[in-house]
């Protein structure tokens, strides 16, 4: 950090927040049976916080997810965030993705999102939306 500037607390534990929420989301991606291929891929259209597999029977599924995590859901859930600004943007990094690995164009593709409310003194309340949107 620049030496001159004062921390900004609120930013800070934000991206601690943050941090905390996507080690959740792996570990549910997880507990789903899911492989983790990717944490923060960053491409020219964004950034996509976890991409992972999905095994199925008939065939693997390639998943884009995006974690919102907030400290409260008074207002509004996490999830409202992923609106079609960002969906277009997640699907603008999933075409980035697919283009530079092969294999990949032939999986079928699946955005998620899980949502997760970490209020103070609670266990967080983690909910993954499956096929959240095309």
């Amino acid at each position: 950090m620049w030496p001159f500037r004062r921390s900004n607390p609120a930013v800070n534990g934000s991206a601690a927040l943050g941090r905390r929420g996507e080690r959740l989301a792996r570990q549910a991606l997880r507990r789903a049976g899911l492989k983790i291929l990717s944490s923060n891929y960053r491409c020219p259209a964004g950034e996509v916080d976890l991409i992972a597999l999905h095994p199925q029977r008939d065939g693997d599924v390639l998943v884009f997810v995006e974690v919102k995590t907030r400290a409260s859901d008074f207002h509004t859930p996490p999830a409202s965030a992923v609106d079609a600004q960002k969906q277009h943007r997640l699907r603008r990094c999933a075409d980035y993705y697919v283009a530079g690995r092969p294999a990949a164009a032939e999986l079928p593709l699946r955005f998620d999102v899980i949502s997760i409310v970490a209020a103070g003194g609670k266990p967080p309340r983690v909910e993954h939306i499956e096929d959240a949107f095309r």
